[in-house]
């Protein structure tokens, strides 16, 4: 691990904003494709310590704890090759947990695996707490899947798991022991993956979940944590309870009417008389700052554009404090990640849309912010292109929002080659301002970079994201080109020089452009796409649960004629720019014998594509060396058919 030193803020701004070279080369391939990064970090409750998730490159990855005051390393945990940490919890100043989970390719979130370990400080006394392969001492409990679900508001050395096992239709909560591994049972209810939300004494009060059907599953107990009920579906609202006040006398949680967007709301704790505190007319409330002590929302994020903080109060001194920070770091937005249990200590996350990220201790008493550790290396801010929101109508009359990326140093684009860039998913997902590597690498090379959250994206509310359903290969298709249109006639797009490419459900969408509007779409890439919509039903991971299978039903819908008029297998004759399939070989989401079905049918229709089948990688590539092959195999493409745009 490369070794870290405290800098000053201002010095820190100075690198962060210094203006970029003149004549310089491109950012190496390497800096973009490299996996070397550090994320979720966590802050000891006495402040002295930070344990970050950091990957190692090529699939590994390791827990890392470091002394705050001089960053000194205390311990590092390697995991298994493809697992890493998807949850810390610190129980004491001197003990943590972690959760560990399997990633099946780089651009799919890990699953969990539902083991949970434990460490000191030091990377001694480390212990396999609770998984499939360890039970609880509690008196003949099964071993079974474990998730930190909480805290104690005082750390005393335990932590509140969830438990669930293969079989069964039941989700219990446990108070744990991280010492010795021992667990009392405190809540149990006979329904499957229930999420609970304790109160400020350790008692659970709430149970929240979904059905195979993505309904809403709310429950309450009384207020000794027992008598479970489940309350019933109010026929407009959707209410999700996330944490009580410190005195227990109000439930924050996310409301959401008529399918709009969520909003930010406080009620009594029964879960009635909902006061609203933060609320936009179209966007949800993506986040929620924290105050050090009591613990206490003083904020919500809107992402309208550019991420702000909406104050419940103005002049209080948290809002104001979180003002003045946020102005130290002009261009970036700031977010708390943790505090120490005095309050005195924060941690601070700033990020902004060229800088991936870095974390900051903050020092309440000497009102000082130093830097701990930046989330990547390699990449400067200042070499970065500026993302640009900007709203559009589309042709039925929505209105949609989208990002440019523009090549660094460009402040008015025009007519510049453009790449659209459609993000995964398509639902629960969406772009926003946040550093985005794809769009980054494509600036870095010259081009403008066009992505647009079309309906069925996320950040909406369910009625916008459910627009998408049973529409991918059209509606879906008509917002990203009409976002295309509104680029062109802006003069900020050449229409004669413009690409596609995408991931998983961005690959899809990337050889359907390419289908719809073969006399715009000049090249397409595919990269761990999805190309047969009737294959989903009977090869990939998503079927194997009766969940996925409903949300296959909802979204694609069961009518043969209708996939297959919506896939790009079936309409390869109508595309006739260059195609680029990448695809790995062991992938479970979207399997290679749909890059395979994809490549016939193009053999079919007489326009063989470009291949790139990569052994022993899935969902995209964990090995720096694959990336970077594919990167560079993209840059070649690219500059092939549109371009090159960086001499």
């Amino acid at each position: 691990m490369t070794s870290f030193r405290m800098w000053a803020v201002a010095a820190t701004l100075v690198a962060l904003h210094a203006a970029p070279a003149g004549a310089e080369a491109p950012v190496p391939i390497e800096s973009f494709a490299t996996t070397s990064r550090l994320h979720s970090p966590r802050l000891s409750p006495d402040g002295a310590h930070v344990a970050i998730t950091a990957g190692l490159g090529d699939g590994h990855h390791a827990l890392v704890v470091h002394r705050t005051d001089d960053m000194h390393r205390t311990a590092l945990l390697r995991l298994p090759r493809y697992e890493l940490p998807t949850q810390v919890a610190w129980v004491s100043d001197t003990r943590l947990v972690l959760a560990k989970g399997r990633q099946l390719g780089s651009r799919e979130a890990p699953i969990p695996t539902g083991d949970i370990i434990a460490t000191d400080v030091d990377g001694t006394h480390q212990k396999y707490l609770f998984g499939y392969q360890q039970t609880l001492r509690t008196g003949g409990v099964e071993a079974g899947f474990g998730y930190i679900e909480g805290l104690p508001v005082t750390p005393n050395g335990r932590f509140y798991m969830r438990r669930l096992s293969r079989g069964t239709q039941r989700s219990q909560l446990y108070d744990v022991d991280a010492g010795n591994a021992t667990g009392r049972l405190v809540a149990d209810i006979g329904v499957k993956d229930l999420r609970f939300t304790l109160d400020p004494q350790g008692v659970p009060r709430f149970a929240t979940g979904s059905d195979d059907d993505d309904q809403q599953l709310l429950f309450i107990a009384d207020a000794q944590g027992k008598n479970w009920k489940p309350v019933a579906a109010e026929p407009r609202s959707v209410w999700t309870p996330y944490a009580f006040s410190a005195d227990g006398q109000h439930v924050f949680g996310l409301q959401a009417v008529d399918g709009g967007p969520s909003r930010l709301v406080s009620s009594s704790p029964d879960g009635r008389d909902h006061r609203v505190l933060v609320q936009h007319p179209s966007r949800s409330v993506s986040g929620i700052e924290w105050a050090a002590a009591p613990l206490q929302p003083f904020a919500a994020v809107i992402d309208d554009g550019r991420p702000r903080a909406v104050y419940l109060d103005a002049q209080s001194a948290d809002a104001q404090l979180h003002e003045a920070l946020s102005n130290s770091f002009p261009d970036h937005y700031v977010a708390y990640v943790d505090h120490s249990l005095d309050g005195k200590k924060s941690l601070l996350y700033a990020y902004s849309d060229r800088n991936p990220g870095s974390w900051y201790l903050f020092d309440r008493v000497q009102h000082k912010a130093s830097l701990l550790l930046s989330s990547r290396q390699g990449l400067e801010a200042a070499r970065m292109g500026e993302r640009r929101a900007f709203r559009f109508r589309a042709s039925d009359g929505m209105e949609l929002e989208g990002f440019m990326t523009l090549p660094a140093g460009t402040t008015t684009p025009a007519n510049l080659p453009t790449v659209v860039l459609p993000h995964g998913g398509p639902h629960a997902v969406r772009d926003d301002w946040a550093f985005d590597q794809d769009a980054q690498f494509l600036a870095s090379r010259g081009y403008l970079v066009l992505q647009v959250n079309y309906r069925g994206s996320s950040g909406r509310g369910r009625a916008f994201e459910h627009a998408g359903y049973l529409k991918w290969g059209t509606r879906v298709q008509d917002d990203l080109l009409d976002g295309l249109r509104w680029m062109i006639a802006q003069g900020f797009a050449d229409g004669n020089r413009v690409c596609a490419f995408g991931a998983s459900f961005g690959a899809y969408s990337a050889l359907m452009l390419a289908a719809r509007a073969p006399d715009q779409i000049k090249c397409a890439t595919g990269l761990a796409g999805v190309y047969d919509l009737k294959m989903m039903y009977t090869k990939g991971d998503i079927r194997s649960t009766q969940y996925g299978t409903n949300y296959l039903e909802r979204a694609i819908g069961r009518d043969d004629a209708a996939l297959l008029a919506a896939s790009p297998t079936t309409l390869a004759a109508q595309i006739t720019a260059p195609v680029l399939l990448v695809h790995g070989e062991v992938d479970e989401r979207t399997p290679i014998a749909q890059a395979r079905a994809m490549r016939a049918a193009l053999e079919r229709a007489g326009r063989a594509p470009e291949w790139m089948a990569v052994a022993g990688e899935g969902h995209g590539f964990h090995a720096d060396a694959n990336n970077i092959a594919f990167y560079r195999k993209l840059e070649e493409f690219l500059a092939k058919h549109i371009g090159p745009a960086v001499p």
